[in-house]
């Protein structure tokens, strides 16, 4: 994905700059004042014109209202329009504001998040009906079968499908690990992903191990990361071991 971050003052830049440690591909797009070394613009309507047509992907860190009124008059059809992520300029949320599905905002929107430590903000039908979230760890070099057979497992102990799943949760560390990441993508199922601060400052209840903090300097992982997923959230499943995965899978207890 072509990938384009735009941002108007020094706050943005600091986000903006931070995203694209983490995704190296996006080119960052800044008022001539602030550019340095980033591409400048002093027309930011012109700057929507030409980027609509030329990226896949848009993040804008700027107040929704700005972004809708830059982007009306561009809009054609979802399957055809660059996926739109909103981002405050504090970095606290990332918004899927357009082609949300078909174009792919969604799991963009999770890749940002995902990058700066942001809360992603989904609003499409589908997926806010997706209430069940699966947290998997796993040992360094697990097979990407035995990924796969745990989450399957997990989700039939509680009688539940791939079809309720919102997302896979896990630590940071482990969101490039080969057997999760092939799982993942064969299941169909994005990545969530949390911090080790973020996790050592999590003060819910689940089971802590003495001996997951000497390996990976945080008490867990899958029981914390589904706990932290989304509002309210309830375990279903708590962590259970198999094959060096582990599995915990929660729902939103409003659902």
């Amino acid at each position: 994905m072509t990938i384009a971050v735009v941002t108007l003052n020094p706050r943005g830049r600091r986000i903006a700059r931070l995203l694209r440690q983490r995704v190296p591909e996006a080119d960052l797009f800044l008022p001539t004042a602030l550019a340095d070394q980033d591409s400048p613009f002093s027309d930011l309507r012109e700057l929507v014109a030409d980027l609509f047509s030329k990226y896949q992907g848009i993040v804008f860190i700027m107040p929704v209202g700005i972004v809708v009124r830059m982007i009306a008059r561009h809009v054609r059809d979802k399957h055809t329009d660059p996926a739109i992520v909103v981002m405050d300029e504090a970095g606290r949320y990332a918004i899927s504001l357009l082609s949300g599905h078909e174009g792919g905002a969604n799991r963009f929107a999770l890749r940002v998040a995902n990058a700066t430590g942001a809360e992603p903000v989904i609003t499409t039908a589908a997926e806010v009906s997706r209430s069940i979230v699966v947290g998997v760890g796993a040992r360094r070099g697990v097979s990407h079968q035995a990924v796969r057979q745990s989450i399957a497992s997990a989700l039939e102990s509680v009688g539940s499908n791939l079809d309720s799943v919102r997302w896979v949760a896990t630590i940071e560390e482990k969101a490039s690990e080969p057997g999760i990441v092939a799982a993942c993508a064969a299941l169909g199922l994005s990545i969530r992903t949390f911090s080790k601060e973020r996790i050592a400052r999590f003060q819910g209840d689940y089971q802590r191990s003495a001996f997951v903090k000497e390996k990976i300097g945080v008490e867990g992982v899958c029981e914390p990361c589904v706990l932290l997923s989304g509002k309210e959230m309830r375990l279903l499943l708590p962590k259970t071991a198999s094959g060096g995965v582990t599995v915990a899978v929660g729902k939103e207890a409003s659902t």
